[in-house]
């Protein structure tokens, strides 16, 4: 049986507060919260971070990952990001594969995006955290070949992958990224858009993503499913995606 926790991406309310945002996650009923490097809990804002930590712990929710923007650039700095991490008690750290696909990136591109998310992974396992790939259009992740070429060329387990679905391309496409990187597949940020990034009630997509956690199943481990990104950013959209979610996490834990 694979165990499911289920959050909220802070970057869905980034005007709301940590005290808010915090409430409104345990008034639905999920477990905790990755918390963003952009607003709620920048880079080397190890204040912050403990702060948000308290505030978490506080409303009866976990910390489950520091969602940071560090894109394993050459003489980019990993460091106040994994002290914001560490502050705040995350298990795992976000991080975005560079700033283009993999297959537009030169054999020298591609091995120096490998070696510095390898030193990032290495800097993380030694402070006892590991690292999960941003799945993301315009980043070395923006396909199934690149995302797994990238893992494999860091070869270090303490590196994991995100997954989200592409409204670009088809709901079999999708699955296929899925089952290629199901070993290395960490956590799911959670949404119904179709295309032009138009957002839509999580239920609406039901069906696809009753195959998209069936596809998800059969490696049995634990596996955090966020909510990132409401319609119209309100707070009765986050309700309903939040207990849409709830009773699809439910299902497929059994």
């Amino acid at each position: 049986m694979a165990q499911v926790k289920t959050g909220l991406v802070s970057v869905t309310f980034r005007q709301k507060s940590v005290e808010e945002i915090a409430a409104l996650t345990a008034e639905a009923g999920l477990s905790g919260v990755e918390w963003g490097g952009d607003v709620h809990v920048p880079p080397g804002a190890r204040e912050a971070a403990r702060r948000a930590a308290q505030l978490t712990r506080q409303a009866g929710l976990e910390v489950l990952s520091y969602g940071s923007y560090y894109r394993c650039q050459p003489g980019e700095d990993f460091t106040p990001v994994l002290e914001s991490a560490l502050a705040l008690g995350a298990p795992r750290i976000r991080v975005w594969a560079g700033t283009k696909p993999w297959e537009e990136a030169s054999p020298q591109e591609r091995e120096a995006l490998a070696a510095q998310l390898g030193q990032a992974v290495d800097q993380a396992a030694a402070a006892g955290l590991a690292l999960g790939l941003e799945y993301h259009r315009g980043t070395a992740t923006q396909t199934k070949e690149g995302a797994r070429a990238l893992l494999e060329a860091v070869g270090r387990p303490g590196l994991t992958t995100y997954w989200q679905p592409n409204p670009d391309i088809s709901q079999g496409k999708q699955l296929a990224e899925i089952d290629a990187l199901l070993p290395w597949i960490s956590t799911v940020h959670v949404f119904t858009w179709t295309g032009a990034n138009v957002r839509h009630p999580l239920e609406t997509g039901a069906a696809r993503w009753e195959e998209y956690l069936t596809h998800l199943a059969p490696a049995q481990k634990e596996r955090c499913l966020l909510l990132e990104f409401v319609q119209e950013d309100s707070e009765e959209a986050f309700r309903r995606d939040a207990r849409t979610l709830r009773a699809w996490a439910s299902r497929f834990s059994k």
